[in-house]
C-alpha cells in the first residue's frame, strides 16, 4: 500500500481520492431526503460507519484510520472557550450548555452500548489545554512563583501515572478455550436459575451435571475449586464461565471482571479489582490539582479577593480578553471538578460501606438494599464489616494474584 492507500472494512483496497464516491447508503439517503421518504431501518448507522472508515490521514505504510470520537473535543473546546470569553452573557450560554451536550452524548452511547473515546480525549485534552492557558495566560502576569508551577506540574503528573495504571488489566476473568465454550453450549437448562440481565446462578446439582459433560470431572469455572463454600457464583451465558463472588460481566467490554465496580466512559475501561485503587487514586490527585490550580489563576486574575468569592463575582475578568479566558477556562475546570468530585464522594463512601456500583443497582432493582445518607450510598450488608475492616479490604485489593486450579494452569 502507498501512502494513501488503505484496506477499508470490507476488505477492498481504496484510496484517499476515492474517499467522495462510491457511497450507495448516502446516495440513497440524499434522493430519499430530496423526494420526502424517509430512510430505511439502520441507514443513518451504516452510513455513519463508511464515513468514520474513510475518515484517514496518510502515512507510510497505508491511510491510518482515525477515530471520529477523537476529534469533537480537540476542535471544538477551544472554539467554544474562546467565544466564552468573548462576553459574560455568551461564557453563560456556552458553559450551561457543554455539560448538557456531554450527558446527552452519554445517554446517547450507554443506550446503545457503545465504547467511545470522546470521554477520554476529552478529558486528557481539556487538561492539556487548561495546563496551556494557565501557562501562556497567567504564569506571565507575574503573580505565580516557579514552585507553584512546578508544585501544579508534579500533581499533573502524578495524576497522568494512576490514569496510566487504571487503563491497565481491570481484573479480566480468564476466556475459556473454544473447545470448552462448545461444550458449554450443550449444558442443560436444569439446576440454572434465569435472571433478567443475563445472570445465572448455578445450583450444586446444575454444577454436578456440568461436570459430568464428556464423561470428565471438569468443570466450567474458571476460579479456584478451592473457594469455601457458602460463597455465591454466577454462571455467565456471555463469558461461558462461572464467575467468582462479586465478579461481573461488563456488556460494553464484552468480558467478565473480578468486583466489578462500573464501566467508567472517562478512562474507557472497566474498574474493577486490579484498577479500583489506580482510579480512586487518579480522581483524588485531578481533585487536588484542579482546585490548586484554579486557586492560583482566580488569585491571579481577581486580585485582593478570595478564590471563593472570586469565582462568583470578579467584576475586572471581562477587562481584557486574557483575563476573560482565564475566567472562563476557571469556571470550566470547576464544572468538571464538581461533576469527579461527586463521582470521588460516592465512591469513597461505596468503600466505606464495602459496596460496588454494580451491587448497589442490583440493590436497588430487587429491593434488597437501604438507602443511608440521603440515598448517597446504598448499603447491602452482604460485605460491610465495619469501616475499618472494608477500608483495610480495599487497600488490599490485587495485592496477591488471584488463585487458580491446577487444570487451569495446565
Amino acid at each position: 500500500l502507498c501512502c494513501c492507500e488503505y484496506v477499508d472494512r470490507r476488505g477492498e483496497r481504496n484510496h484517499l481520492a476515492a474517499c467522495c464516491c462510491d457511497c450507495e447508503d448516502l446516495d440513497e439517503g440524499c434522493e430519499r431526503w430530496l423526494t420526502c421518504k424517509s430512510l430505511p431501518p439502520g441507514a443513518l448507522e451504516r452510513i455513519a460507519d463508511t464515513v468514520a472508515d474513510r475518515v484517514r490521514v496518510p502515512w507510510f505504510a497505508g491511510a491510518v484510520k482515525i477515530k471520529v470520537s477523537l476529534v469533537p473535543p480537540l476542535v471544538l473546546l477551544p472554539v467554544f472557550l474562546h467565544v466564552a470569553a468573548l462576553h459574560f452573557l455568551l461564557g453563560l450560554v456556552i458553559l450551561t450548555s457543554l455539560p448538557v451536550v456531554v450527558l446527552w452524548y452519554y445517554y446517547l452511547t450507554h443506550r446503545r452500548k457503545e465504547r467511545t473515546l470522546f470521554f477520554l480525549s476529552l478529558g486528557l485534552f481539556s487538561l492539556g489545554y487548561m495546563y496551556y492557558v494557565f501557562l501562556q495566560e497567567v504564569v506571565p502576569r507575574g503573580h505565580v512563583g516557579h514552585s507553584q508551577v512546578v508544585a501544579l506540574t508534579g500533581g499533573l503528573v502524578l495524576m497522568l501515572a494512576a490514569l496510566s495504571r487504571a487503563k491497565k488489566d481491570p481484573g479480566y476473568l480468564p476466556i475459556p478455550a473454544s473447545d470448552e465454550k462448545s461444550s458449554q453450549q450443550g449444558l442443560p437448562n436444569k439446576g440454572v436459575r434465569g435472571s433478567s440481565n443475563g445472570l445465572h446462578g448455578v445450583t450444586p446439582s446444575g454444577a454436578a451435571g456440568s461436570r459430568a459433560v464428556n464423561g470428565e470431572t471438569k468443570g466450567y469455572s474458571r476460579v479456584s475449586v478451592e473457594e469455601p463454600e457458602g460463597v455465591k457464583k454466577d454462571w455467565c451465558t456471555k463469558c461461558q464461565l462461572v464467575r467468582p463472588a462479586r465478579a461481573g460481566h461488563c456488556r460494553l467490554c464484552g468480558r467478565c471482571v473480578r468486583r466489578l465496580d462500573h464501566h467508567c466512559v472517562w478512562i474507557n475501561s472497566c474498574v474493577g479489582e486490579q484498577n479500583h485503587q489506580a482510579f480512586i487514586l487518579a480522581l483524588s490527585f485531578f481533585m487536588l490539582t484542579s482546585v490548586y490550580g484554579i486557586t492560583l489563576t482566580l488569585r491571579t486574575v481577581c486580585r485582593g479577593r478570595t478564590p471563593f468569592v472570586a469565582l462568583f463575582y470578579c467584576p475586572g475578568a471581562y477587562s481584557d480578553y486574557s483575563s476573560a479566558l482565564s475566567f472562563t477556562c476557571v469556571w470550566y475546570c470547576a464544572i468538571v471538578t464538581a461533576g469527579m468530585g461527586y463521582i470521588l464522594l460516592i465512591q469513597l463512601l461505596n468503600i466505606s460501606y464495602n459496596v460496588t456500583e454494580r451491587e448497589a443497582r442490583l440493590a436497588l432493582r430487587d429491593n434488597t438494599g437501604r438507602r443511608l445518607l440521603g440515598g448517597l450510598v446504598i448499603d447491602t450488608g452482604q460485605y460491610n464489616r465495619g469501616f475499618l475492616c472494608n477500608w483495610g479490604h480495599f487497600l488490599s485489593l490485587g495485592s496477591s494474584p488471584p488463585q487458580r486450579s491446577a487444570e487451569d494452569i495446565v
